[in-house]
């Protein structure tokens, strides 16, 4: 997998030099040898995007006071003749497409800010349990689900990006149909297949970087002790939730590009994460 992704991941390489450079002290230096015009994703490949657009139908967690709030400062024409448009934002951390931070179950673990870059960008693979969750609203993925895989596609790296593919997705953004309950503020019936605790704890043996997943948390609805959560962010792992359109990956050869907002000390963040496919 390395050495066809090795193409790939020069090209983002390229594009994450401004971290490195913000890393070492730079101040708006574009590095040495480096320019835009040297950035070039590899002939043939393609960009998908995994994050759902945020707006007034963006599912948050029932217990969330608000959602996504985007509200117009300026439209149209100026006195000056020329068109600007501005506006202002507010919603939780936790909705959408977005980053759960280890320090959401873990203290003292990783902050939004503070998750490293190269857990967020890598060579992923995909574990596909969409039959089991069509069998079973609340499927819990096991340690012999992570097996299974490995015998078919090969050994999952450390270091890798595992994305949960349940098919949930294709339920988005019914709030019925995705959460199991559409009731404000109720938590207590909601239905959707997540991650079981011996899973959870074969992905940290294994060392991987970080675990998204297409349904509303790493746990499944009736959990109540959110042990995915425990297990994954306890080891400093990160977690995307409610990642759109897996079912466009394949089980190996994709790299993921998951970059969260950076909020200083939070818990999460609203996620732009894209994977970059060979054709």
């Amino acid at each position: 997998m390395r050495n066809r992704l090795s193409t790939v991941l020069s090209a983002v390489v390229l594009l994450a030099a401004g971290c490195a450079a913000e890393q070492a002290g730079a101040r708006g230096n574009t590095p040495a040898g480096i320019s835009a015009g040297d950035v070039r994703l590899p002939a043939g490949a393609r960009v998908i995007d995994l994050t759902y657009p945020f707006d007034d139908r963006t599912l948050y967690w029932p217990t969330a006071t608000t959602g996504f709030v985007h509200e117009t400062v300026h439209h149209g024409m100026t006195e000056g003749g020329y068109f600007y448009s501005a506006y202002t934002l507010c919603a939780p951390e936790h909705g959408g497409t977005h980053l759960d931070a280890p320090i959401h179950f873990a203290e003292g673990k990783a902050t939004a800010d503070t998750v490293p870059v190269s857990r967020l960008v890598g060579p992923a693979v995909v574990v596909d349990v969409s039959a089991a969750a069509a069998r079973e609203s609340d499927y819990l993925v096991t340690r012999a689900d992570i097996e299974a895989f490995e015998r078919a596609h090969g050994a999952i790296e450390p270091r890798t990006l595992v994305m949960i593919r349940t098919g949930w997705g294709a339920r988005w953004p019914d709030r019925k149909r995705y959460l199991g309950d559409d009731r404000p503020g109720h938590a207590e019936a909601l239905h959707f297949p997540g991650i079981g605790e011996d899973a959870a704890r074969a992905l940290v043996a294994r060392k991987v970087a970080a675990v998204g997943i297409d349904t509303a948390s790493i746990d499944n609805g009736p959990s109540r002790d959110f042990i995915a959560h425990r297990v994954l962010l306890g080891a400093d792992i990160p977690a995307f939730e409610n990642v759109a359109s897996m079912e466009s990956l394949p089980p190996r050869g994709a790299l993921v590009i998951a970059l969260p907002m950076k909020i200083r000390g939070g818990s999460g963040g609203p996620l732009r994460i894209v994977a970059v496919l060979r054709r």
